[in-house]
């Protein structure tokens, strides 16, 4: 497979996977043995899945955006763009109803067509900051 054809691939996965939340890609492309590097994610297909389950279960109208990609043999790098809006529960805090927007790394290398490593960064203290589940310097200085 071509690093063309790994960008494709990589595309797909995060808009028909993730964006529109369709289970069946993850099957097709994502290995059995597909190992997460991501803290706190499980490794293989069902962990993938899982977290698409997660965050649209958190966020109404989730979406990952690409924004970057830089190819480096069988690796994809990318610069992603999830938006949504807090419509559930977010490790065991209630739904604030606010839109949030955060940056998301990916980097998944692949094997034969298929994904077989991930790592991911997600920007977890801009979620937080942005839900109100921990004080901004703004609002800290104001109280």
């Amino acid at each position: 497979m071509s690093s063309t054809d790994n960008v494709a691939r990589f595309r797909r996965l995060i808009d028909e996977g993730f964006t529109r939340g369709d289970l069946g890609v993850v099957d097709e492309l994502i290995a059995p043995e597909c190992v997460e590097h991501q803290r706190g994610n499980r490794s293989g297909v069902g962990g993938a899945k899982e977290v698409i389950r997660t965050l649209h279960r958190w966020m109404s109208d989730f979406s990952l955006t690409i924004e970057d990609v830089a190819i480096a043999g069988d690796v994809v790098w990318s610069r992603n763009r999830a938006r949504g809006v807090n419509t559930g529960s977010v490790m065991g805090n209630p739904p604030t109803g606010k839109v949030v927007e955060i940056d998301v790394i990916d980097i998944v290398r692949f094997e034969d067509g298929m994904v077989v490593e991930h790592w991911g960064i997600a920007d977890q203290m801009g979620l937080m900051l942005q839900l109100g589940l921990i004080p901004s310097r703004e609002r800290a200085a104001v109280g």
